[in-house]
């Protein structure tokens, strides 16, 4: 993968979140809904997407860049980068989307300061090539390595537990979820689930045990979650085109999945939300007989 600026990074795959310490909002039906107000990055040649830096949303996230889908394209008709909007951001149980947008002014662009993110020059690993052995910090409060899951094939995703939005960190989570019930009705049974969080400060050991059993309930077996040094992620966040930038409180990033082998080679990546349980643990499967 090339190099791309900073800028373009944050306004082409990031997708942040972080939410407040706010009352929540009035629920309409079972969504939520959020008055909220940012200037218009990047618009998706399909209009189903809009890269927003949004003005702090209270009680729900922090002000940062990210990516917003949309129901209604049409909405997006006339929108332009620069452009000063007001929006709705509508929160479901599984996913979330922008609406009403209305323009209220427009900018030049300027480059936001006091954000740091993890990217470099590192080559980027593909599938045939063997994942470095790096440390993490598991919610045992025990380090662990990639190769204490050698001779079962690992598959791997990045979250961080004050992740609100449910199309990003609790969707992966769901998806794992649901992999390891498919996966225990079938007769390979050398594999192995892994969740890394990058929020490492906050994501300590205990905090990711209550987490995890959100998601797992109280069965660990095959299912374990770890956090990753800022100092590891520097390495492995680029090797992986994962994409990790601070703004303030907030975190934003992209997605990504990994399938190992059972000599810890790669062989799967999926990028982003679109791929399904039933994909994962195929691919699992196979990577088990590798």
């Amino acid at each position: 993968m090339k190099p791309i600026p900073l800028l373009a990074a944050v306004l082409v795959l990031l997708t942040g979140c972080k939410r407040e310490s706010s009352p929540p909002p009035i629920a309409t039906g079972t969504n939520q809904t959020y008055a909220a107000r940012g200037a218009v990055k990047a618009v998706a040649p399909n209009l189903r997407t809009a890269t927003i830096h949004h003005q702090a949303i209270p009680g729900y996230m922090m002000e940062m860049t990210m990516d917003f889908p949309l129901q209604n394209t049409n909405e997006l008709r006339g929108i332009l980068p620069g452009d000063e909007i007001t929006f709705t951001l509508v929160v479901g149980g599984n996913d979330e989307w922008i609406e009403n947008l209305h323009r209220v002014g427009h900018r030049a662009e300027t480059v936001t300061n006091g954000a740091s993110m993890l990217h470099s020059m590192i080559p980027e690993l593909k599938p045939g090539d063997r994942l470095p052995d790096y440390e993490l910090l598991g919610e045992d409060g025990k380090r662990l390595h990639f190769s204490d899951f050698r001779g079962r094939a690992l598959a791997f995703t990045f979250f961080f537990t004050r992740c609100p939005l449910p199309d990003y960190c609790p969707r992966m989570n769901q998806n794992f979820a649901e992999t390891r019930k498919l996966l225990a009705t079938n007769a390979t049974t050398n594999w192995q689930l892994l969740c890394i969080s990058f929020d490492a400060e906050f994501d300590r050991p205990e905090m990711l045990r209550n987490y995890a059993s959100t998601y797992r309930g109280n069965r660990t077996d095959r299912w374990w979650f770890a956090a990753a040094a800022t100092n590891v992620l520097a390495e492995l966040a680029p090797r992986l085109d994962l994409m990790i930038m601070h703004e303030g409180a907030g975190i934003s990033h992209n997605l990504r999945t990994v399938v190992l082998d059972t000599n810890g080679i790669i062989f799967r990546q999926f990028a982003g939300n679109d791929w399904t349980p039933q994909q994962l643990a195929d691919a699992l499967v196979q990577a088990a007989h590798q």
